[in-house]
């Protein structure tokens, strides 16, 4: 797409003041305009004391907590990459939002709770379902739209798909050399009337979405 872009690569047992330090010095540099740290990290490095070293204008991964304060207060900041793309996916089938009742499967702070907050703010009714829920299956198939991010291969089958939902898979497990989702496809595939794949579904959303973040970010200072 054109961006100019940099690569910064440190050995494994960085300390959490040398990544600070390289961070500070991305937040002070006027030509950066996102700032990625690539997770997981090492064990000695705490995941969200690393966030909130990041610049929040310069969070284009959406994790630090002014970012996710606004998402939660319906202000301008932004969002996670994943919960983004899932968004656009179901504006562009043009499925639609208003009324409709959502079931996440997964409550992660990187797509599970911020797609439910996303899915609320466009007027669904949304439901969280997790490893403590009772009768998953049940709730999963009363879901206009099934959002699927447990990480747990082919677990979502027809008997978890409501006739003509629209359903998406955040699934990346890899099976006998293979990538596949959440949701068994083949199985679901005729009962779904929106069925996005894996790989090529979610995954190169959340890249795009990534772009259009760092675009935001540069156009926020102009």
């Amino acid at each position: 797409v054109g961006f100019g872009s940099k690569m910064i690569t440190m050995k494994q047992e960085t300390t959490e003041d040398e990544l600070r330090a390289v961070i500070e010095e991305l937040n002070q540099d006027e030509s950066v305009d996102g700032i990625l740290v690539q997770m997981p990290l090492p064990e000695q490095l705490d995941e969200n004391r690393v966030i909130m070293m990041i610049d929040p204008d310069k969070d284009v991964d959406g994790l630090h907590p002014v970012n996710v304060g606004n998402l939660y207060l319906g202000m301008d900041g932004f969002v996670p990459c994943t919960p983004l793309g899932i968004m656009e996916m179901i504006g562009e089938a043009n499925f639609g939002f208003a009324g409709k009742k959502a079931v996440v499967i997964g409550r992660s702070k990187l797509v599970g709770t911020p797609v439910a907050r996303l899915l609320q703010n466009e007027n669904c009714t949304v439901t969280i379902v997790h490893s403590r829920t009772k009768d998953v299956e049940k709730v999963c198939a009363e879901a206009d739209i099934l959002i699927a991010a447990i990480g747990k291969p082919k677990k979502v089958t027809k008997e978890w798909v409501k006739e003509g939902a629209c359903v998406i898979d955040v699934g990346i497990n890899r099976v006998d050399g293979k990538l596949v989702g959440d949701v068994d496809f083949e199985d679901v595939k005729d009962k779904a009337a929106v069925l996005t794949p894996v790989p090529k579904g979610v995954g190169p959303m959340t890249i795009t979405m990534l772009v259009s973040n760092t675009l935001k970010a540069y156009a926020r200072k102009e």
